[in-house]
């Protein structure tokens, strides 16, 4: 087993909080929650079945153009869940379309294929599971902080608008909300916050990089 494989999902070197490669999805896919549970959605469909089909095929695959074979599948995978949701919710797509687009950049850019060349296509569609679960995860608790702090509301996907809001507290007259986490500074503001307790947390759990093994 390769040293991305063997490295923690969540605290190794490879995870989304130490890469960063998918920093711009992070913030811009959690300004609310409906947002986001679309985007968990697609990143499991294009990580999960871009991984199994580059594991299965492999082998045809030359090793000359095979990274923009690779960018085209995924950005075909991900056209296919867009089209999909739009027939289901048209409306809440037209918002999410500019930053799902994002998907397989982010897919190519933490260099998971190389890494998954020599390894079994189980070990594959288990690591793009997981990796993507953990992405899926992250923008989806963050999305959770700045909508309602944000905004004071909470939103699913639904209606004839594309987002249905569950509750809205801004109503009661009793809440002020934190307006700039709603926007793309506030998005960087908490992530920066979340980067420093993770290293914390990372530190004392026993999983920093050492010198001889994985690197930040």
């Amino acid at each position: 087993m390769n040293q991305r494989f063997s490295s923690h999902v969540f605290f190794g070197s490879y995870s989304p909080f130490s890469a960063l490669c998918s920093a711009a999805l992070i913030i811009m896919a959690s300004s609310r929650f409906a947002l986001a549970l679309i985007c968990a959605g697609a990143l499991l469909w294009v990580y999960v079945a871009t991984a199994l089909i580059f594991s299965s095929a492999r082998s045809i695959m030359p090793a000359r153009g095979k990274y923009l074979i690779l960018l085209f599948l995924s950005s075909f995978l991900c056209g296919i869940f867009m089209i999909s949701m739009s027939l289901l919710n048209p409306l809440i797509i037209m918002g999410t379309g500019f930053f799902l687009l994002l998907i397989p950049v982010c897919f190519l850019g933490s260099g998971f294929f190389e890494a998954s060349e020599s390894v079994a296509t189980v070990d594959v569609f288990l690591r793009a599971f997981f990796e993507a679960l953990v992405l899926a995860g992250i923008i989806l608790a963050f999305a959770l902080v700045r909508e309602p702090l944000g905004l004071g509301t909470l939103s699913f996907p639904g209606s004839a608008q594309g987002i249905v809001e569950i509750f809205n507290i801004r109503e009661e007259g009793n809440f002020i909300p934190v307006g700039i986490l709603s926007v793309s500074s506030g998005g960087l503001l908490l992530l920066g916050y979340v980067m420093a307790l993770f290293r914390y947390l990372r530190d004392q759990s026993g999983n920093r990089p050492q010198e001889n093994g994985e690197q930040a």
